[in-house]
């Protein structure tokens, strides 16, 4: 008997529990059925408070927005490393024997890429009434190309009786330095200068809470004039 009435009394406190936690989880629904009219006038006072109290949006203007591209300055978006192979000769013919110089370079070197940006206006941006942002980018250019020395070596060389020509590897760098950026720009590392570019701009502006960035395309610079240098690429046999 004497279980039968804890087992009474345990199920009539789960209940009681049961019943106590329903109503806190129904009461904010319970006030808002009892008092619809005090919901209706907090809704209405916050709507007015903020139509009274609005949160500022702040758009900077098109000077500062060129202040700020301004300060990243050279922007580098893009590195190639290139290997290549260079054969240089001098004094080849029938006194070749004598007087011929020739040699095998395997040449490693990189060529960098990017946006000048400071080389933007005030003019070259526009802001429009909707948060757009239209930037006149100048043109993709190299920065720098250069063999890394380290790397780079001679793979054969064959000199005659009198052939030594102590310039013929100065002259093979220099062609491989040319070669290097030309095979570079036939990549498209320009393009692949320009594409990064604009990527991390468009992120960049719409840092500063713009809508959108329409980029427009400068002229393009010229391409850096390459040595008068006659090279012939070939692949060194072991």
């Amino acid at each position: 008997m004497t279980s039968r009435s804890g087992c009474a009394t345990a199920v009539i406190v789960l209940l009681l529990i049961a019943l106590i936690a329903l109503v806190v989880w129904l009461a904010p629904d319970i006030r808002a059925r009892l008092n619809p009219l005090g919901e209706a006038r907090q809704t209405l006072e916050r709507e007015v408070g903020e139509l009274l109290h609005p949160t500022p949006t702040i758009r900077p203007s098109p000077a500062t927005i060129v202040r700020e591209v301004r300060s990243l300055s050279k922007l580098e978006t893009v590195v190639y490393t290139v290997e290549k192979v260079i054969a240089a000769e001098s004094g080849q013919g029938p006194l070749g024997f004598l007087f011929g110089d020739k040699l095998l370079l395997v040449a490693y070197g990189q060529v960098i890429a990017g946006v000048d940006l400071s080389k933007i206006r005030e003019q070259d941006v526009t802001v429009t009434a909707d948060d757009q942002v239209v930037l006149t980018l100048p043109p993709a250019e190299v920065f720098a190309y250069y063999l890394d020395d380290e790397k780079t070596f001679v793979y054969d060389r064959e000199t005659g009786v009198f052939g030594l020509k102590p310039d013929l590897e100065t002259a093979a760098r220099q062609a491989a330095t040319q070669e290097i950026l030309r095979a570079a720009l036939a990549d498209g590392i320009l393009e692949t200068a320009d594409r990064n570019a604009r990527s991390f701009l468009e992120k960049f502006i719409k840092g500063f809470g713009f809508r959108e960035v329409v980029f427009v395309q400068a002229t393009p610079v010229p391409s850096p004039p390459t040595l008068p240098v006659t090279v012939i690429p070939i692949t060194p046999t072991p």
